[in-house]
């Protein structure tokens, strides 16, 4: 009970703090000329349109690999406009977030339990890394590649990002690379490799049945 007693406390914290922190921070999204934007399918809004409960319960599930459980504008309509936009990452033992990027925002990480292995590669390909501990916070600069990495093999980890946009989008290197349809032949030449290692690469990365 006090695991989850102090897990809740630390996730109510990271809200509060990533909501004062979005107030002072100039936005990633386009300014609007109205105190929100209602989907043109609506003709009325109350508390409910505010509201997003997707991820209750989303703890008390068992998670065998990683997952991120995303609040932004496509899943809580109501960020449009807001330049503000959340996910939930959950990392059991030995799983990582592939190196990706997020094109139109930063993303500031707050760690709830466990811990993680970060890091960003700049424009220079300077590679910064840091072990987070709970309570931990990390940026990662906008358009950046970064990864996340749980190297603890008995204990899970979860962590919480909020983004100054309200579609921060992501580019996840290895599926846009490797499932994205791009040629052997040219992947091959841009790794200075072989066919053969390419599907291989490939065959790893497809889904599992």
């Amino acid at each position: 009970m006090a695991t989850l007693f102090s897990s809740k406390l630390l996730f109510s914290l990271c809200l509060v703090i990533f909501a004062m922190s979005w107030e002072v921070t100039k936005a990633g999204d386009p300014d609007i000329l109205s105190d929100f934007i209602i989907p043109r399918n609506l003709t009325g809004v109350d508390g409910n349109f505010f509201t997003y409960t997707a991820m209750r319960g989303i703890f008390n599930v068992p998670t065998p690999q990683f997952k991120v459980t995303k609040a932004s504008k496509a899943e809580f309509p109501a960020l449009d406009g807001q330049s503000v936009s959340w996910a939930v990452l959950q990392y059991p033992a030995g799983t990582m977030n592939p190196p990706h990027t997020h094109p139109r925002a930063s993303e500031l990480l707050f760690l709830v339990e466990g811990t993680l292995d970060v890091g960003f590669v700049d424009t220079t390909n300077k590679l910064y890394t840091q072990t987070l501990q709970p309570g931990d916070m990390f940026i990662f600069p906008k358009g950046l590649v970064h990864y996340q990495i749980n190297t603890d093999g008995t204990n899970k980890a979860t962590a919480a990002s909020g983004f100054g946009s309200a579609n921060a989008g992501t580019v996840s290197l290895p599926s846009d690379l490797f499932a994205s349809g791009i040629p052997d032949a040219t992947l091959a030449n841009a790794f200075k490799t072989d066919v053969g290692t390419i599907q291989k690469i490939k065959a790893g990365l497809a889904p599992k049945a």
